[in-house]
């Protein structure tokens, strides 16, 4: 095929020279086809990459992340997910780092007792719904499915005074059932408006994998207040999200076949006990032998063969030297997508420092941080105000000075703080930062996903009860810190240095 194409280039090539030999102004060598001229190599198109850019195209991103597209991804990221235990693991690793137990919400208005009542009650309700829960499975389908959709709904049976509920609904349930004639504004079942902001989303009534689904099946259209959307945006005019794992599905399932050949293989060896062989010429002096002709052996007994044969036992080749760095390797590059250093995404850490360790996460901590902010900016403070607006509604509920949204409510989430590997080290470190007023109490309870008040306050009440049974509240007697050069320590100042 290459030679053909090569043919046909030389050829158009020599062609076009022969014809523009005879135009005034034009060099016997120059070809009559214009070329590309660009001084970025990745721009040119030769015969060694043009089959590599093959598939790039200039799509849209709604085009590109049509839905038979998005449909095909989730499709084999949900089996990846389901059947592969290092895909299983780096979504649960990754839901449970984002959510953790929870988010807590801490109001910042004037006034104290109506912000400690609100926080008691949004947390009493979050409970009675599992909205952690809710949450990390949010997280977890935007992994193998690239987005999760939220319905707040009405729901008598919340234990709660405020009866609001958030129904997850998957992916495939958002869709356009109908044929709409203007497609620029509605597009995979969400209606926009002339600047781009959505207004309506249509939602099936049934899942569209169950068995009772049919194509005439009902749909709701729910308005946009009322739904929650959450997906990561990568292109500008992206309506759609698809799975986080989208670029590792390749990676997940050649690890999975050469787990699966290096088994085989071992097993195959294994299955033969021995082989005969011998080393007489073709038609040399040797006793007939069947060829794979399988011969029974008997345990610790001495066993004769035939004249001129040997027998010998096979090698076990399998698993190959390279197999557990083949691993490694595939692993670090399907973690890499997820911002997920190789030691968290395979639950293994004996190969590194601690140095490295705190180094790598780093990284990590701050691509968390970052989907936190992202999850409360898209869910949480829009469930906050519609809880807010259920609460109003209620008679004598709220206090008075909350009794209305006009005015904008200052709050902030804190979120599980990430626990250190040193302690000791981490403590020290705090000590010094607050000596030398680089940092905060609220900081630094915030970074353990504490509320700082709400922490001094539970420690004022320990010290005034010890005092209250004669036991020692001071805190002078502290262990001095360690002046040891470790190995860490000394990898440390190097790395500083």
């Amino acid at each position: 095929m290459l030679k053909m194409l090569s043919g046909i280039i030389e050829q158009a090539w020599r062609g076009g020279a022969s014809r523009s030999s005879s135009a005034p102004g034009r060099s016997p060598r120059q070809p009559f086809f214009s070329r590309l001229r660009a001084k970025y190599d990745a721009a040119n198109t030769t015969l060694d990459n043009m089959k590599h850019w093959a598939r790039a195209d200039g799509l849209s991103s709604a085009a590109a992340n049509s839905p038979d597209v998005r449909r095909t991804l989730r499709n084999r990221s949900r089996y990846e997910v389901a059947n592969n235990s290092y895909a299983r693991g780096i979504t649960l690793t990754l839901a449970n780092d984002v959510v953790g137990t929870g988010p807590r919400l801490q109001m910042l208005t004037a006034d104290d007792a109506a912000n400690r009542f609100v926080e008691q009650e949004f947390f009493a309700w979050a409970e009675a719904v599992g909205l952690a829960e809710k949450l990390r499975t949010m997280r977890l389908a935007r992994v193998s499915d690239g987005e999760s959709f939220g319905l707040l709904t009405s729901n008598e049976r919340v234990d709660s005074t405020v009866k609001l509920d958030v129904r997850l609904i998957e992916a495939d349930q958002v869709a356009s059932p109908t044929l709409v004639a203007d497609r620029s504004r509605y597009i995979d079942g969400i209606q926009f408006d002339v600047d781009g902001n959505p207004l309506s989303y249509d939602v099936l009534r049934e899942h569209p994998g169950d068995v009772t689904f049919t194509i005439d099946e009902e749909f709701d259209t729910v308005p946009a207040s009322a739904v929650l959307h959450y997906f990561r945006c990568d292109r500008p005019g992206q309506i759609r999200g698809i799975p986080d794992i989208t670029p590792a599905l390749p990676l997940f399932a050649q690890l999975r076949r050469f787990t699966l050949a290096v088994l085989a293989a071992a097993e195959t060896a294994a299955d033969f006990a021995g082989i005969l062989y011998t080393d007489a010429p073709a038609n040399g002096e040797a006793d007939a032998a069947e060829p794979f002709e399988p011969i029974e052996l008997e345990k610790r007994m001495l066993l004769t063969m035939p004249g001129g044969w040997k027998m010998a036992q096979m090698k076990s080749e399998q698993p190959s030297t390279t197999y557990a760095e083949f691993k490694k390797e595939i692993l670090n590059e399907i973690a890499r997508c997820l911002n997920m250093p190789f030691n968290v995404a395979a639950g293994n850490s004996s190969g590194y420092n601690y140095a490295s360790g705190r180094l790598d996460h780093q990284t990590y901590f701050k691509s968390i941080r970052v989907e936190q902010t992202q999850l409360a900016r898209v869910v949480l403070d829009r469930v906050l105000i519609a809880w807010l607006r259920e609460a109003i509604l209620i008679e004598g509920y709220l206090p008075n000075s909350l009794r209305t949204l006009d005015s904008t409510f200052e709050h902030q989430w804190f979120w599980d703080g990430h626990e250190h590997v040193d302690p000791a080290k981490e403590a020290n470190a705090q000590k010094i930062r607050l000596s030398n007023h680089t940092t905060t109490l609220a900081i630094e309870f915030a970074r353990q996903g504490r509320d700082w008040e709400t922490e001094l306050k539970q420690r004022a009440k320990e010290v005034s009860l010890m005092r209250e049974l004669g036991l020692s509240a001071s805190d002078e007697i502290q262990p001095k810190p360690s002046t040891k050069v470790t190995e860490d320590n000394a990898e440390d100042t190097a790395r500083a240095a």
